[in-house]
């Protein structure tokens, strides 16, 4: 989420390029995360030579090379690649700029790791247009981005995010962004390693992805340095299918801005017959539409057969069981409707979760977590495709996320996430804690009998404490004495006036 002095700047190119024409939201937010895009390549790489440069060794850029690069195969009309460089045009006047960035570094930012082969980046990179219209825009444009830090990981969804709610399409169709923490939180709790194979089937703007692709390159650095580790992570690791062309643009751009080249990201309803990979992902992290339905004749079959419903948050549970291979985990974000809800689909779903998979978690979450987008309360599930069954699960009933839970989303000192973490990776000291704490086990025979219900407060107990009252005529008493106070105060003021 973005704030503050953040906030303004991005409101600031917003209104610019709008009163310079661009009447589309969509498009205007398109153009902002071009231009970001730009910026974030050469930031990156000036790191890279910052880092090559300490060591003492030289660097040689894969994106800005040497020599020029020429919009056409005769070379007719080229440039110095350096002359690419955000920290170099930004400083040209106006119209050599607009010039420039519309004839050449436009142009090439779409080439970026394509080099003729048919990568997620080049195919929805095909179709992009540079529509900013004038000189004074794109001057305006480039000096407010450039006054930004883009140092955080995924600066491109978080923007995105904010722009989605200025034209008041997020959560629209239950599409909005997880929050940064929120994702941190979900990775470090299944622990992404670098054999996985790891899908988001709701990928939007891929923060799900870059989370594990950070924790990967963190926790398994030296790893990375394998050849064929590397090749993996690389191609093979990621995979990520959205129906909006413009989620999975970004989606690209963010994991080629991550250092993965060539992950598998589609167009692609997910729920569909055109969604074929079954029984094959080992990790498996979402946040899937929480509402809206789909056409029936459109569902694949095999999902409708764990629960027949037309609803997208029962469908992509369903979905999340067909995909994982045996032993591969998920951890999901669903709204409490999913919980408790007594409809059959609801029940069937909830049964499958607990009697073919093992349901490792259900943590639940407060209702602010998603403003100020949405208000409705989730929960995330932990579960491992194991046909064995549940046996217990570990319930923790979450407070506090670090914000405040109302539109504005300041941040607080409370903050459960941290012992969420602590717990779950100690579940053994777990098993004694009482039904009035913060978390604890339930067994699977209860929830059984419960009709699946996985709601904490079905199983949560409340502790009464007992208040001791005086006797009623002691405060009948106590309220004559108030009385006859008031009656002198207001007889004394009587006299004053």
């Amino acid at each position: 989420m973005i704030t503050g002095e953040l906030k303004n700047k991005i409101d600031k190119i917003w209104d610019t390029i709008w009163t310079g024409g661009i009447s589309s939201p969509t498009s205007v937010i398109e153009q902002i995360t071009y231009l970001m895009f730009m910026k974030l390549l050469d930031d990156n790489e000036i790191k890279k030579e910052g880092n090559a440069s300490a060591l003492g060794i030289q660097y040689k850029s894969k994106i800005f090379k040497e020599g020029n690069f020429a919009i056409d195969d005769e070379g007719n009309m080229s440039i110095p690649y350096d002359e690419l460089r955000w920290h170099n045009f930004k400083n040209y006047e106006p119209t050599l700029m607009f010039e420039t960035v519309r004839t050449y570094v436009f142009p090439f930012i779409k080439t970026v790791n394509g080099e003729g082969k048919d990568t997620a980046f080049s195919r929805f990179m095909t179709d992009a247009v540079f529509l900013i219209p004038t000189a004074k825009v794109l001057a305006v444009c480039v000096d407010t981005l450039s006054e930004i830090d883009m140092s955080n990981k995924d600066i491109m969804g978080d923007i995105y995010e904010y722009c989605l709610g200025k034209m008041s399409a997020a959560g629209k169709l239950g599409q909005f962004r997880s929050p940064r923490h929120i994702v941190d939180m979900m990775v470090q709790l299944v622990k992404p390693t670098i054999k996985d194979t790891i899908l988001d089937p709701a990928m939007g703007t891929a923060g799900f992805l870059l989370g594990c692709a950070k924790y990967i390159s963190t926790h398994y650095e030296k790893e990375l340095f394998n050849k064929e580790n590397r090749k993996h992570y690389n191609s093979t690791m990621f995979s990520g299918f959205d129906t909006d062309p413009s989620m999975l643009r970004i989606g690209a751009m963010n994991m080629l801005l991550h250092s993965v080249e060539e992950p598998t990201i589609a167009r692609q309803d997910s729920l569909s017959d055109d969604n074929e990979v079954r029984d094959y992902y080992s990790l498996i992290l979402a946040n899937p539409p929480f509402k809206g339905s789909v056409f029936e004749e459109d569902i694949s079959k095999d999902i409708l057969a764990i629960s027949k419903t037309k609803k997208t948050e029962l469908l992509f549970l369903a979905l999340f069981i067909k995909s994982l291979k045996i032993g591969g985990r998920c951890a999901c974000i669903v709204p409490d409707g999913v919980l408790f809800g007594s409809s059959k689909a609801h029940q069937s779903i909830r049964k499958e979760l607990i009697e073919n998979n093992r349901l490792q978690a259900v943590i639940s979450m407060p209702s602010g977590v998603f403003k100020p987008y949405a208000g409705v309360s989730t929960a995330v599930l932990v579960f491992t495709k194991d046909p064995s069954g549940t046996d217990d699960v570990w319930f923790y009933d979450m407070k506090a996320d670090g914000f405040s839970l109302d539109d504005k989303r300041s941040e607080v000192a409370e903050n459960d996430i941290p012992d969420i973490i602590e717990r779950y990776n100690n579940l053994e000291s777990e098993k004694d804690r009482k039904r009035t704490e913060q978390s604890f086990f339930v067994p699977k025979q209860e929830i059984v009998d419960n009709d699946y219900d996985l709601s904490i407060n079905k199983y949560k107990k409340v502790e009464y404490v007992p208040v001791e009252y005086p006797p009623t005529s002691e405060i009948m008493a106590k309220l004559r004495e108030l009385e006859k106070e008031i009656s002198s105060s207001m007889d004394e003021l009587e006299k004053m006036l």
